[in-house]
């Protein structure tokens, strides 16, 4: 929806939020031990992040509209914390992948995006919710005045490329046959299908304007749609219910 391409224009926000000390890998939390990761056979479920799981930052005095880069812009969106813990009750994992190009742009710098995604997942801690990775593509094709020349040019990792899916995993060593990729755009959707994972869309269909599918350069289509992230959690355990079903009566 374009709204990460919009130059932030407010005031640094006070630092009313003492998170974890900032991470700068551009690539996830976790570090690389050069062991080998145990599959896991539990469905995994890779979720953006603005517009899935976080409200877009919005001043009423400015108009600006933008996605979070301090903790304390971050709030939850309706449905998010109640539809991840009836998931993550029926056995499911979660991580997050995200495009955070503002650092190459200019906008804000990569400990920023590091600082606000580790209070994110500390927030979601705090609702018993274990986030097990998050891999952030920092990159952008153009940048931007100020920007991070290193972050500028092509990547293998800004979706609707599949770079952070791999990397996900290959850390997680999760099954990708039962596994999903949930976001607001169809760039996520297009970078799960690359992998040939399920895909689910997060849009409210009841408001037009915010449709993805609307004008977009991306003609992929989502396996489910739904308004929130509850609504969905019920649509994924239906279906992996049927789906254990077909497998029993085989």
């Amino acid at each position: 929806m374009g709204v990460d391409e919009v130059t932030p224009e407010l005031e640094s926000p006070s630092d009313t939020i003492a998170p974890p000390a900032p991470d700068t890998d551009p690539h996830g939390l976790a570090e690389d031990t050069g062991e080998t990761t145990t599959a896991d056979s539990r469905p995994l479920l890779v979720l953006d992040r603005d517009g899935t799981l976080i409200d877009f930052v919005r001043d009423q005095e400015t108009g600006f509209v933008g996605v979070a880069w301090h903790p304390s812009h971050l709030r939850f969106l309706a449905g998010v914390v109640s539809g991840l813990k009836k998931l993550q009750g029926a056995g499911w994992r979660f991580a997050i992948a995200t495009n955070q190009p503002g650092p190459a742009k200019g906008q804000y710098t990569a400990e920023s995006v590091a600082r606000t995604n580790d209070a994110l997942v500390v927030m979601l801690r705090d609702e018993d919710i274990d986030v097990e990775y998050v891999a952030a593509c920092m990159h952008h094709p153009d940048g931007g005045p100020g920007g991070d020349a290193s972050l500028v040019g092509p990547c293998e990792c800004r979706k609707p490329k599949a770079g952070l899916f791999d990397e996900i995993f290959g850390a997680l060593g999760a099954p990708r046959e039962t596994s999903w990729v949930v976001g607001d755009q169809l760039s996520d959707i297009v970078a799960g299908q690359v992998l040939g994972l399920k895909t689910a869309l997060i849009v409210d269909t009841r408001r037009c304007e915010l449709c993805p599918n609307k004008d977009s350069a991306h003609s992929a289509r989502p396996d489910v749609t739904a308004p929130t992230l509850d609504v969905l959690a019920d649509l994924l355990l239906a279906a992996s219910a049927a789906s254990a079903e077909t497998v029993a009566a085989d």
